[in-house]
């Protein structure tokens, strides 16, 4: 998939480039495997704004994608590749032979009529999912569990991909796309390949209006506040921060202070991604 260029008709035109959707053979969704998505602007289940800057932009509905990819031992077929406006990813329509149909991420390469499966024994093919014990060494993989039969939590953005390192004991160590080292049960389930669409990086959105239709609000800038909003406000003119260190809205400190306290996984990160 590339980018697609246009003319200059516009100053927003000039700076904007898009994807041009050339590997999607249908536009649209499967009715059976869709869900309703209620826009939250950012707020929690107390209504309480979470996430700042969110809010507006076009609607979506929600598509159900297999993560946990246990249909193990059901040859599947691709039957298409369509876009999902949930996810930098593009998703993949298979359909199994029991009847059943369902969504994957569609990984690079992979194309209508090429076969699925998932479980040991499946080839070592882009799509296909196995448990990592199984995966040879030097592997690329997507869509990694980090507990068995929750689904794949990880590595499952546009041109993501994850290298199976090692194996030792009853674990397998991973190198993820941040360049963290990490023991995973070897039990796992992850997916062979690169994730698809390796080209989202690349788009420049061209305009603010662009935004907005993905439901992103504008951010304002602490140092064009005043004091009372934000420590980088006030001051005559342009002025420095004039704290140690940068800060968030709410004083606390920002931009590289660590905020990590999930220590009972810190046995099984070997080097973190800093």
């Amino acid at each position: 998939m590339g980018v697609k260029q246009y003319r200059p008709t516009s100053p927003g035109r000039r700076g904007m480039d898009s994807l041009d959707y050339s590997e999607l053979t249908k536009k649209k969704p499967e009715k059976s495997l869709l869900a309703p998505n209620k826009k939250k602007a950012g707020r929690n289940n107390q209504g309480r704004l979470t996430v700042r800057h969110r809010g507006g932009g076009a609607k979506r509905q929600y598509r159900i994608i297999d993560f946990k990819r246990d249909k193990i031992g059901v040859p599947g077929k691709v039957a298409s590749i369509e876009y999902d406006p949930n996810r930098s990813a593009n998703i993949a329509l298979v359909n199994y032979v029991d009847g059943e149909k369902r969504y994957i991420l569609a990984p690079l390469g992979i194309k209508v009529g090429d076969p699925v499966r998932s479980g040991e024994g499946s080839d070592f093919k882009p799509g296909h999912a196995l448990p990592l014990k199984a995966i040879p060494l030097g592997t690329a993989v997507h869509n990694i569990e980090l507990k068995r039969g929750r689904g794949g939590q990880i590595v499952r953005a546009a041109g993501a991909s994850a290298q199976v390192m090692a194996k030792e004991e009853h674990y397998v160590l991973v190198r993820l796309p941040s360049g963290e080292l990490r023991r995973v049960d070897e039990e796992c389930m992850a997916t062979i390949g690169q994730v698809g669409n390796i080209d989202h990086g690349n788009i420049s959105i061209g305009k603010a209006g662009r935004k907005r239709h993905m439901g992103w609000r504008p951010t304002v800038r602490g140092s064009a506040m005043t004091p009372r909003d934000h420590p980088h406000g006030g001051g005559e003119g342009r002025s420095p921060i004039g704290l140690p260190g940068p800060k968030t809205p709410w004083g606390k400190p920002a931009l590289g202070h660590r905020t990590r306290r999930n220590k009972r996984s810190d046995k099984l990160i070997l080097r973190r991604r800093k």
